[in-house]
């Protein structure tokens, strides 16, 4: 989280709400951005801080979550803007909007819970359905994957999207399998990933597929590459003072997000023993805290 210088009832508790809004530090005429509504948890409590002054954008590349999020949101709609995109595109979608700058942006990355519960979206190891796995129902689906990238490829979505240290291993079973007949459903791939691991693997807490259907979901989606994206992008559409909340899950998307902040914060390349600085270096954000904020 970093500070910018230049009713019903869903079933779904939002992570580190109110964390989130203590970190916005919600003005009540302030313009805030939601860039993953979800079902819209956080922007709820962030609209019923809001006076009539006050301005929500609400973006997700789900349009199921926009359809739910409008339908929660119904008593602010006078307040609220709510846009089907991604927040990769966090720049346009403001330029768009007309808004030069706006007080707060909330970032909340990975898969949304409900995506999650809907097995026919086939994000789920532990229900069978066809392998799909897209957030936004355009492009192509975990089953093109899965079905038509070679041996390397695979291996390496594998090992860096899930950390799977048996990479090469369930990739080379994947191969195998499909030159039978295609991999359509997630079931399918889960009993072929459970098959190319060892004996120990198997005994061990975690699903055996949890690291590998993370993976393709990331390379089905794009995470990684939106999550850059919006860390170059975001910070500029902050006015000054404004506060940047971004929620990761993972070490891939965390290591993204302190890599652009620290660049923003102590990106001066000039040597410590220089008297002042002569490399142009900008400072746009500072954090607020030192440490990631993690759940009660």
């Amino acid at each position: 989280m970093c500070d910018h210088i230049t009713e019903k009832d869903y079933g779904h508790k939002p992570v580190l709400l109110h964390e989130c809004l203590d970190a916005l530090a919600i003005r009540p005429d302030g313009v805030y951005v939601d860039g993953t509504l979800g079902r819209a948890g956080h922007s709820l409590e962030i609209v019923r801080r809001l006076t009539a002054g006050g301005r929500l954008i609400g973006i997700d590349r789900d349009q199921t979550a926009i359809d739910a999020a409008r339908e929660r949101l119904a008593s602010y709609l006078d307040r609220v803007t709510l846009v089907h995109s991604n927040f990769d595109r966090i720049g346009d979608i403001l330029a768009d909007l007309h808004i030069p700058g706006v007080d707060g942006m909330l970032f909340d990355l990975g898969v949304s819970s409900p995506q999650l519960d809907d097995a026919a979206r086939g994000f789920s190891y532990m229900h069978d359905a066809p392998l799909d796995m897209r957030m936004s129902q355009q492009g192509p689906t975990a089953a093109d994957l899965v079905n038509t990238l070679d041996r390397e490829e695979l291996t390496r979505i594998l090992r860096d999207y899930g950390e799977e240290r048996f990479a090469r291993r369930i990739a080379s079973r994947i191969v195998e399998r499909r030159a039978d007949k295609p991999i359509e459903t997630t079931l399918e791939l889960v009993d072929i990933i459970k098959s190319a691991m060892p004996a120990a693997a198997l005994r061990e807490k975690q699903h055996p597929a949890k690291r590998s259907f993370q993976a393709i979901r990331i390379a089905v989606n794009d995470e990684l590459g939106a999550v850059e994206q919006m860390m170059r992008t975001a910070p500029d559409k902050l006015k000054i003072g404004g506060r940047l909340c971004v929620i990761s899950f993972h070490s891939l998307e965390d290591r993204i997000v302190k890599t652009s902040i620290a660049a923003r914060e102590n990106g001066c390349t000039c040597p410590r023993e220089a008297p002042i600085c002569v490399c142009g270096f900008v400072k746009t954000l500072k954090s607020v805290h030192r440490k990631p904020v993690l759940p009660s």
